[in-house]
């Protein structure tokens, strides 16, 4: 079975070769960047979860409690806030862009591949042309064509699967952004509300005539 397997992708010729090499490459990535973003913070319970857990920190999860801890601070001004949030930003973008990055660049090469397997396999079939008749001609032009055709079908099929992971990636790299922007706004109201609860209560002062 497994021979019968390497032997119709081979007829594809050299090319098929590296045209696998990026399919490996491109599907290995692809499901480590989709585990990767699966267990993202904004899937760590709801809207109304995370408001619960910035007012009782105690009462959140492990996981939570530690990227609330790198956040939460009474003396933190506006600018050291987002400047807290930007660094939790960091702990998740960088390694996943560059793995995105990566990932759509595999996406866009297997169909270039595959276009190179076009242009050997004409190459062949025109060798073949200018050699004349014969049986054995004919096996050769067909063997031609069989590499124009095959790789760049190969290439296309394998570009369309990845072309859905990497709108997932992107997707979810957007989610995440307006998940810590939701997160950043309820610190900022919950600071404001303890801060105006706590803020003395200016009464007026009676002037006797």
């Amino acid at each position: 079975m497994m021979e019968t397997i390497v032997q119709i992708w081979m007829k594809g010729g050299w090319v098929m070769i590296p045209l696998a090499m990026v399919s490996l490459l491109m599907f290995a990535t692809g499901l480590r960047l989709v585990q990767t973003m699966r267990h993202w913070p904004d899937r760590w319970g709801t809207d109304a979860d995370w408001q619960k857990w910035i007012r009782e920190p105690r009462q959140a999860p492990e996981e939570v409690r530690s990227m609330l801890s790198a956040t939460l601070s009474d003396s933190a001004d506006a600018d050291e806030l987002r400047r807290r949030f930007m660094a939790v930003a960091q702990l998740y973008g960088p390694g996943t862009d560059r793995q995105l990055a990566l990932l759509s660049t595999l996406v866009a090469a297997g169909p270039l591949v595959g276009l190179l397997g076009t242009v050997t396999g004409m190459l062949v079939t025109f060798r073949a042309l200018a050699l004349g008749g014969g049986g054995q001609i004919t096996e050769a032009m067909a063997a031609g064509i069989s590499q124009a055709l095959f790789p760049p079908e190969v290439g296309l099929c394998i570009a369309l699967p990845g072309m859905m992971m990497v709108h997932w990636a992107r997707r979810r790299r957007h989610e995440l952004d307006a998940f810590l922007a939701r997160i950043e706004s309820l610190v900022v109201q919950q600071r404001r509300t303890r801060t105006e609860v706590s803020a003395p209560v200016s009464r007026p002062v009676l002037v006797e005539a």
